[in-house]
């Protein structure tokens, strides 16, 4: 149940990014959430669940049938760092129960078909009682650390995860995602515009390539473009692994775009063009 991830900062020296924040993060919660998963069928093929499983990224401590054959009510068991962003799993309506039981400080998101999604062992609250989000809409900070407060009877840093139906039963999140679920498509193929859901695919792709270990929560920085760097030294990158990208770096990722169809300079000044063409790359279903 222990992660040892470590949150990326978000670095807000354009010069050496290449790129600033209001770029990497253009667009509203809103848009984010929106954009960040498909509809998937539920186990009633009369409903469908508008929801992802936002924590593809984590290794999976706890299994849905671990938890009901040591006697609990079922659930998943994610390991991450305390203070990791927790996405919603899809649009609806917070409650926040603070030190709910065993599953100590615990939030609720209510669809609008009367599914509940609930996330516990929180370290903190995000949102107010009553606030609407949107999937993908951050509404709390992971926890679970022994004895610290909104840990519950947890023993390790993770999240908790469980579906609630209409009825009142808990099952399992996962058979209501469509296999497992997984990271959607990035826009940024389309439209050249990077944003939360190309850096999700990104950290993704780093995590499984480079000895990424921070969040796959779409916002890089020093952990996220150091394990870019280390990456990119197979299209040719020669420079430090510091976690400040400059021209180098981006000139590297252009010699990768330009495997997907990138066909502009190769100048280190990432553009339009040069986004769509990593992002052609960064879609691919190895990197849900």
């Amino acid at each position: 149940m222990h992660g040892n991830h470590e949150p990326d900062g978000v670095r807000k020296d354009r010069s050496r990014t290449g790129l600033d924040r209001r770029t990497l993060l253009r667009g509203s919660a809103v848009t984010f959430g929106l954009a960040a998963g498909g509809v998937l069928l539920s186990g009633n093929p009369a409903q469908a669940l508008d929801t992802y499983n936002p924590f593809t990224g984590y290794p999976m401590t706890g299994g849905w049938q671990d938890h009901i054959d040591r006697g609990s009510l079922g659930g998943i068991d994610y390991a991450m760092s305390v203070g990791t962003q927790l996405p919603a799993a899809g649009a609806g309506v917070v409650t926040n129960t603070p030190n709910n039981g065993t599953g100590g400080h615990t939030v609720t998101i209510t669809h609008s078909d009367g599914y509940r999604t609930q996330y516990m062992h929180l370290s903190q609250f995000r949102v107010a009682n009553g606030t609407s989000v949107g999937k993908g809409g951050v509404v709390g900070l992971s926890g679970g650390a022994a004895g610290a407060p909104g840990s519950g009877n947890s023993t390790g840093p993770h999240v908790h995860w469980h579906l609630i139906t209409p009825a009142g039963a808990r099952v399992n999140p996962l058979d209501y995602v469509g296999g497992g679920g997984g990271l959607p498509k990035t826009t940024t193929e389309n439209d050249g515009v990077p944003g939360p859901t190309m850096w999700m695919r990104t950290q993704n792709w780093l995590r499984i390539e480079s000895g990424y270990t921070g969040p796959i929560d779409g916002v890089p920085g020093t952990h996220t473009y150091a394990a870019l760097q280390r990456n990119m030294r197979g299209w040719g990158y020669t420079g430090p692994v510091d976690g400040a990208p400059g021209p180098h770096t981006w000139a590297a990722v252009q010699r990768l775009a330009a495997s997907y169809g990138y066909t502009g300079p190769i100048d280190g000044v990432m553009g339009p063009n040069s986004w769509r063409g990593f992002s052609r790359f960064i879609n691919e279903d190895r990197w849900d």
